[in-house]
């Protein structure tokens, strides 16, 4: 009898753990908050972004949570990234960094205190697209102009890994363009502000991110599209020339397909903490696989000019694992170029 008894007691307490581990498959996200953690200052091209996200995903989520969105700047998003990766994995904090960082991993960047092969991945709302653009006053109305250039023109940028200070470095090395980079700032936000406040002449940075946050100053002209870094130009830009095209050796063009190219399909990419379970993370690329296709989210990503051509989180994953498997002399030209000597 004792023994029957047991086993029945073995076998309600299996079911009770089965049902229990069903319930927070479905409800855990009922009454809850979801974090999403930006790398970059309020008012930036991935505070938009991420904003809308929020505004949108959580009723793509059993349990319709509620997404706020949290600014933690430093370092190119490094203090972001650093910071998921050692969050704790309960599907309860989303991150939003510069997905070059994983380049400067692969460097051997001393600031990377993460392994972008060991984030889950949701996805990515666009594979961005890089423009480089000076304001009237630089004196600087063309590519011809900025090569002729009797003294540096001055950029802003965050810090090495963000792509306003790469690309710059890129084209320099690459181009031998004549400009001063002036790091340190928050997001891209502050480089417009320093920009009209002729403190910097203008930056690179994400198209989507210019055409939107300084539109204004595009549709006055106070502000022009000079460059663009892509591996095909924007389809609305069609006239703005392309730094591939410019580069005179083989060398050159390996640092901008490589530097700039390669990571831009993830720059604004969002992950989930190693670790966090995988039903978790299923739900969660779903939920984020859906908002990308919900009407109301693109009714406002149109309004606010903001482009839309997402990446799933495999897709995501198989660009980062890519990334890896590059040549150890790119790398090594790359780092070189990258990578600042202190």
């Amino acid at each position: 009898m004792l023994k029957t008894t047991a086993v029945l007691i073995s076998v309600l307490l299996l079911s009770a753990s089965h049902s229990g581990a069903a319930i927070p498959d479905q409800e855990f996200y009922k009454g809850k908050t979801i974090r999403i953690i930006v790398g970059f200052a309020a008012g930036g091209g991935f505070d938009a972004y991420a904003r809308s996200v929020a505004r949108h995903m959580g009723r793509h989520i059993a349990g319709n949570p509620v997404l706020i969105v949290e600014n933690m700047t430093g370092a190119g998003s490094r203090v972001a990234a650093n910071y998921l990766f050692r969050a704790p994995a309960d599907g309860l904090i989303i991150g939003n960094f510069i997905g070059s960082l994983v380049l400067q991993q692969i460097m051997g960047d001393k600031g990377i205190e993460f392994d972008g092969r060991k984030f889950e991945w949701l996805g990515a709302p666009v594979q961005d697209e890089t423009v480089c653009a000076l304001t009237k006053a630089s004196g600087i109305n063309s590519l011809d102009d900025w090569f002729a250039a009797k003294k540096p023109v001055k950029l802003g940028g965050e810090a090495p890994g963000a792509n306003d200070s790469d690309v710059p470095r890129v084209l320099k090395a690459a181009l031998n363009l004549p400009l001063q980079l002036i790091e340190g700032f928050k997001g891209t936000s502050h480089i417009r502000i320093a920009a009209e406040a002729g403190e910097v002449d203008g930056g690179c940075w994400t198209w989507a991110s210019i055409r939107t946050t300084w539109g204004k100053g595009l549709e006055s002209g106070l502000v022009k599209a000079i460059v663009q870094v892509n591996p095909r130009k924007a389809a609305d830009i069609p006239n703005v020339p392309n730094a591939i095209d410019y580069a005179k050796t083989a060398e050159a063009k390996v640092l901008i397909e490589s530097g700039v190219h390669a990571p831009s399909a993830i720059l604004r990419a969002y992950a989930l903490p190693p670790g966090t379970p995988k039903s978790r993370v299923n739900l969660l690329q779903n939920a984020f696989n859906a908002t990308m296709k919900d009407s109301e989210f693109l009714a406002e990503m149109k309004k606010s000019k903001l482009e839309i051509n997402p990446l799933t989180g495999p897709e995501v994953d198989a660009f980062v694992r890519k990334l890896f498997q590059m040549d150890a002399t790119n790398v090594a030209k790359i780092k070189e170029v990258l990578i600042p000597k202190n």
